[in-house]
Order: C-alpha cells, then sequence, then structure tokens
C-alpha cells in the first residue's frame, strides 16, 4: 500500500454562512423592493377610488337639481295656464309642446345619469376588488420570505464542518440527500453523488472508488480509492467521516463522504474543487 503524501497547510475557505446571509439579504432586498411597489400600487388604486367616488357624488347633485328645476317649471306652467285665461288656444298648445318636450329632456338626462352612476359603481367594485388582490399578494410575499428564512436557517444548522482523515479541515458535509442537494445548490465546490455496490470499480468524476468491505451494523466500510495509476485504501471508516485525497498534477485536495450503508453497498458523494478536472463525460 502506497503511503500518503504530507498534509499541506489546508487553503482559506469562503465563509459559507457569510454566503447564507448574503443569500438571505438578497432575498429580502427583492421582498422589500415588492412590498414597496405593492404599495405603491394600492396607493394608486386608492387615488382613482376617491376620484370616482367624487364624481359619482358630483352625478347625484347634478340629478337633483335637474329634478328641482323640473319640478320648478312644471309649477310655473302649471301657474301660468291658471292665469292665462285671455291666451289663445293656439298659444296654450305651444307651451304645452314646450312643456312636454322639456319633460322628455329631463327624463333622457334623468336616465344618462342613471347608466353614469351604474357604470361608475361598477368601476368602484373593480377597484376595490384590485386593492384586495394587491393587499392578498403582499401578505402572500411575506409569508413566502418567513418561510425562506425558516428553511435556510433550518439546512444550515444541519449542515456542518468537520476534520477529514488527513486532518484537513474539511468544509460543509452533508448526511443525506437532501443536505447534499443543499451543498449543491451553495456551489461552493463540484459534488457526485454515488452508489457502490461490494467488489465492483465505480468511476465517479476523475477517479474511480471499491467498495471492499461494509458492516452496516457498526456504520463501518473499507473502500478503495483509484487515482493516478495508485490505489488508496481508506480502511475500517466510518459513515459521515470525511475520507480525503491528494490527486492530479496541482495536487488538489478530494474528499468522499458516506452517509449510508447497507449490507452489499454504500451511498455517498465524492467533493472536488471548484477549478478540478471534470469527467470527460460531461
Amino acid at each position: 500500500m502506497l503511503l500518503e503524501e504530507p498534509t499541506p497547510a489546508p487553503e482559506p475557505q469562503a465563509s459559507s454562512s457569510d454566503k447564507s446571509h448574503i443569500l438571505m439579504y438578497v432575498l429580502l432586498a427583492a421582498a422589500v423592493i415588492y412590498v414597496a411597489a405593492s404599495l405603491y400600487l394600492i396607493y394608486g388604486l386608492k387615488t382613482r377610488l376617491v376620484a370616482m367616488e367624487q364624481k359619482q357624488q358630483d352625478l347625484e347633485a347634478s340629478q337633483a337639481d335637474l329634478g328641482d328645476r323640473l319640478n320648478a317649471t312644471s309649477a310655473a306652467f302649471k301657474q301660468e295656464l291658471a292665469t292665462a285665461t285671455g291666451q289663445t288656444e293656439q298659444q296654450i298648445a305651444a307651451r304645452t309642446a314646450e312643456f312636454e318636450k322639456a319633460q322628455k329632456a329631463a327624463a333622457a338626462a334623468a336616465a344618462r345619469l342613471s347608466a353614469e352612476q351604474r357604470q361608475q359603481g361598477q368601476q368602484i367594485a373593480a377597484v376595490n376588488g384590485e386593492v384586495s388582490n394587491v393587499k392578498t399578494d403582499v401578505g402572500t410575499a411575506k409569508t413566502d420570505i418567513q418561510k425562506t428564512q425558516t428553511d435556510l436557517a433550518a439546512t444550515n444548522q444541519k449542515l456542518e464542518k468537520a476534520i477529514g482523515d488527513l486532518g484537513v479541515q474539511s468544509g460543509l458535509i452533508a448526511h443525506n440527500a437532501s443536505e447534499l442537494a443543499e451543498l449543491k445548490r451553495k456551489g461552493e465546490r463540484n459534488y457526485y453523488d454515488f452508489t457502490l455496490q461490494k467488489g465492483a470499480r465505480t468511476p465517479v468524476s476523475t477517479v474511480s472508488l471499491q467498495l471492499k468491505k461494509v458492516d452496516p451494523k457498526k456504520s463501518r466500510f473499507t473502500v478503495n480509492v483509484i487515482a493516478d495509476d495508485r490505489t488508496i485504501e481508506k480502511k475500517d471508516r466510518t459513515v459521515g467521516e470525511p475520507l480525503q485525497f491528494y490527486t492530479g498534477r496541482d495536487h488538489m485536495l478530494y474528499e468522499v463522504v458516506v452517509f449510508n450503508a447497507d449490507k452489499n453497498s454504500i451511498t455517498g458523494y465524492l467533493s472536488t474543487p471548484k477549478n478540478a478536472p471534470t469527467p470527460v463525460s460531461q
């Protein structure tokens, strides 16, 4: 078995918590912009509502004034008929025709006012509905922001750092598939998930892994890492332990983490630096 090379000084890594905070601030900023835009829209809709209500009041005042004028005209005409005994029948007929014309004009104006009032009422109802919808959207956005913050905090609490078997401070490690998905989303390293069957040699990224032995009751296993035409045995390791090795011309640090051990197989992932070579098939 080849001797493992000495451990180099760990390279500084960007704080994952700082990146999570930056992501949270970006989400909060987007939410604040959305809420501000929604409040501006609500203000515009309320302004329109006030204007339409004022217009409706003006229409009602005009209708009342028209009714008063019509009643006054009718009273005056009746008074004239009562006192104009000396007028000819022709004059009376002309005055009657004028009065009937005025009545028809007043009825038409009243009908127009009623139609405009109905239209204004429909518009006011529509604006009230839009305001209600915007308020609902704002409330939904606030709920989504709170849920996102809660989910981020819960995921960050589950992810942890560990010291690898070469004594190097590991980055964040995953204990299951959902946490591995979160690591992939963060994108701090390249991640390749795998399931190894006992005895089979399986290519993973630019190296190969071979499961030699597994004890699911004790959550222990032995695996061979084949890289750079050499074999590195990781013997009697435990689930969740970062297994580290150096490979490539630039002597890059690779890391294997197993988070599940069955009778004849193990499941986990290989993580590599962002600038590490990628498989030809990708």
